[in-house]
């Protein structure tokens, strides 16, 4: 596949591909990890409609208080206590280490604030909902106050980038494939072919592009569980989440594989916790772990069904990308070249903080955010809360 083994870094490029554009904004976005580890930041110059040039980046660790605020915040909101003291106490905490996450990297790059047009504001899940009819709307809720972000950093933000499309019926999910064409349109040996983008986070999302792909022609849907299982599992038997795997349990994966989600038609969403790990519990800790991984790959490859035609490569990002045992599950099952996004070119670490930037800027562009076939909605959706920052 054409661009997938030999693309360089953007960042190493000595003369990146550019092309003529009447307006650039220099963005940066910040996003927290759903592994409650820490916040990315990451600072992009685009138009909204192709990444120009990456730019600094940072990872900042969370304290441990922060991973127990998160967890009580995401148990009030599963419970349905909406206004509980624990959300509030998250809210105002991860809202604070987002003001000092940009501080800190303004001043480690050396950075004026006045060179930053925007914050695109990712903030964190802590609950999410697909629509299931009139009666029951979807709902996706993320932590982190665009209105102090702005005030505290003087910069303008933009945030809630879900919210219209869910508004108006649509999944809000996933919210990255308009991202991930700018990335393939923007690599200087782009693929001469149709290109999978497969995203292993907590779920695990497809996103198909023919080739040269308008916004329009992006097909997107939720293929299953991602690394949210595993990490449960690896988490209750206490081992090793990159240990070698056992042996696949057939059974076990038989009596997954019937989850009805699975024979859905896209566009479709899921939450974490729309599949759990009960198949696999008689199960040792190493068949266990070896039959989840196996299960995200199988789902993975059913999902190709829904396809107009199988893509000519597949290129892998998330937490995923980080458990040996899942990724060579997933390139067996798969028929095309399976690369990850760093062999790609792409700065992996930071796809989510790239991807809240450049979203912050199709936003203050008035530019799409999701389209019918990437979250169900009726026609190509705007999105995104703006806030002034103080003068």
């Amino acid at each position: 596949m054409t661009g997938l083994e030999n693309q360089q870094s953007f960042a190493a490029r000595n003369k990146p591909w550019r092309p003529q554009l009447t307006e650039t904004f220099k963005a940066l976005g910040i996003v927290s990890r759903p592994s409650l580890d820490g916040v990315d930041l990451a600072i992009i110059e685009t138009d909204g409609d192709a990444l120009i040039e990456p730019g600094a980046s940072l990872f900042v660790p969370y304290v441990r208080d922060m991973k127990i605020f998160l967890h009580r915040a995401i148990k009030a909101a599963q419970e349905g206590r909406d206004g509980a003291a624990d959300i509030g106490k998250a809210e105002g905490e991860i809202t604070n280490a987002f003001v000092v996450a940009v501080e800190r990297l303004l001043e480690r790059e050396n950075i004026k604030r006045k060179d930053i047009d925007v914050i695109g504001v990712g903030g964190h899940t802590i609950f999410y909902r697909a629509p299931s009819g009139a009666d029951a709307p979807g709902r996706s809720w993320q932590i982190g106050d665009g209105k102090t972000i702005a005030e505290e950093t003087r910069i303008d933000a933009v945030s809630d980038f879900r919210a219209a499309d869910i508004a108006t019926g649509g999944y809000g999910a996933p919210i990255d494939p308009v991202y991930f064409r700018a990335l393939i349109a923007s690599m200087a040996d782009r693929p001469e072919c149709a290109v999978g983008v497969i995203t292993l986070n907590e779920t695990a999302h497809v996103t198909y592009m023919p080739e040269n792909a308008g916004a329009m022609d992006l097909l997107a849907y939720d293929s299953g569980p991602g690394v949210a299982l595993l990490d449960e599992w690896t988490s209750l038997r206490a081992i090793d989440d990159k240990a070698p795997p056992g042996a696949v349990n057939d059974e076990a994966l038989r009596m997954m594989g019937l989850h009805p989600y699975l024979r859905l038609p896209p566009p479709k969403s899921i939450d974490r916790y729309d599949f759990n790990i009960d198949k696999i519990l008689k199960l040792t800790p190493e068949d266990g772990a070896a039959t989840l991984a196996a299960f995200v790959a199988d789902c993975i490859a059913r999902a190709e069904q829904f396809l107009p035609e199988p893509p000519g490569g597949y290129i892998v990002c998330g937490q995923g990308v980080q458990r040996p045992a899942l990724m060579d599950m997933l390139g067996a099952k798969l028929e095309a070249e399976v690369a990850t996004a760093e062999k790609a070119g792409w700065r992996a670490d930071v796809l989510d903080a790239e991807c809240c930037a450049f979203l912050a800027v199709r936003s203050l562009r008035k530019l799409p955010l999701t389209y019918p076939r990437t979250t169900r909605v009726s026609a190509p959706m705007l999105g995104g809360v703006f806030y002034r920052a103080p003068v």
